[in-house]
Formats: C-alpha cells, structure tokens, sequence
C-alpha cells in the first residue's frame, strides 16, 4: 500500500516537479558547470546499496565540504531544491517519501544492532527525524528517531510528516548542524 502511494503521490505531482527540476538543473549547469548531478552510494531497505542522485551543490576540486559549497549550493540546499531527483529513487523503489533518510554505505558498520533496525524499512526524502529538527540534531537523536519511526509507522504518520516537512521546507528550519555548512561524519 505504501509504495503504490508514493508511486501516485509522485506520478500525480510530474507537471509540478518536473518543470521545476529542469529549471534548477538549467540553473546548476550555469552556476556550477558541467556534472549537474550528485550521485553516492547510500544504504536501503535490507542493508542493500543503491544510487542517491541529487543536484550538485558544491564545486569539484579539493577542500573539505564547507570550502567547496557555493552560495547557489546553499540556496539550493535551504530550499531543498537539491532533492528533488530523489523523486526519481522513489518511483525506481529505491527510496519512500517517507522514511529512515539514507546515509552513505561507509556508515553500515559503524552502527549497532538498534542503529541497523533503520534498516528495516525503505529509506525516505524525509522522516521523523527531518520534522523533529532534521541537522540541528545529533547522530544518537537522528537514529533514535530512525528506529521510533520504524516501530510506529503508519499511513497516518506518513501523512503527518509530509504535511510538516513541507512547513519545515518553508521555514528553511534545521538545515545546518551548528556552524558547520554539513553533517559531521558519523563515525560510529
């Protein structure tokens, strides 16, 4: 039931977010060059690995993140604009709407047994981390939250939490961790 929601809640809104994602794409391509997309390893459902694409928001080159994120990647990424391909992982099955948001394969062996459990359910564009404070909050809250959302998940929490995403999108609340323009590297 649930993924044939996201397939419909996604298929319904093409002629609003497909335009949308080839006008940010126009705009990365001429702000940023070449290699508009963003792709990363991340893990899914089952402890299984697939490809994350969003659009690109810093610049190649070397540096650590800060350095290297422009001030049209900052935008991007405080609107959440940056995310909208994920829809594209959505319809393919790799991802939900809602859910556990997947983190980079370099991370699966660092978690604990309660940590993996966010594993337990397809990862999502946004979750009940995202709406309780989404980068203000820390490693140990995120995953807390990762495992409180797999064991209470319903069709009505889903609704919930796509409704306060989209007031969390508004408000560009909780988009950074500190003074730091990206989450710190969990290291376990």
């Amino acid at each position: 039931m649930k993924r044939i929601f996201d397939v419909a809640l996604v298929v319904a809104f093409l002629p609003l977010w497909v335009p949308l994602a080839l006008v940010v794409a126009l705009a990365v391509r001429v702000f940023l060059g070449k290699g508009v997309f963003f792709f990363q390893r991340r893990t899914g459902k089952d402890g299984k690995a697939f490809n994350l694409v969003k659009f690109r928001t810093m610049k190649e080159g070397p540096g650590d993140d800060s350095e290297r994120l422009t001030r049209f990647g900052s935008l991007l990424r405080s609107t959440s604009l940056d995310e909208i391909p994920q829809l594209w992982n959505v319809l393919k099955g790799d991802m939900s709407l809602v859910g556990p948001r997947p983190l980079p394969v370099e991370y699966l062996p660092r978690y604990s047994p309660e940590q993996n459990r966010r594993h337990e359910v397809r990862p999502g564009l946004t979750g009940l981390a995202q709406v309780r404070g989404r980068n203000e909050l820390g490693w140990e809250e995120k995953f807390r939250y990762d495992v409180e959302y797999v064991d209470t998940r319903s069709f009505a929490l889903d609704l919930r939490i796509l409704a306060l995403t989209a007031i969390k999108v508004i408000l560009r609340r909780g988009i950074s961790h500190g003074a730091e323009s990206t989450m710190s590297e969990f290291l376990g």
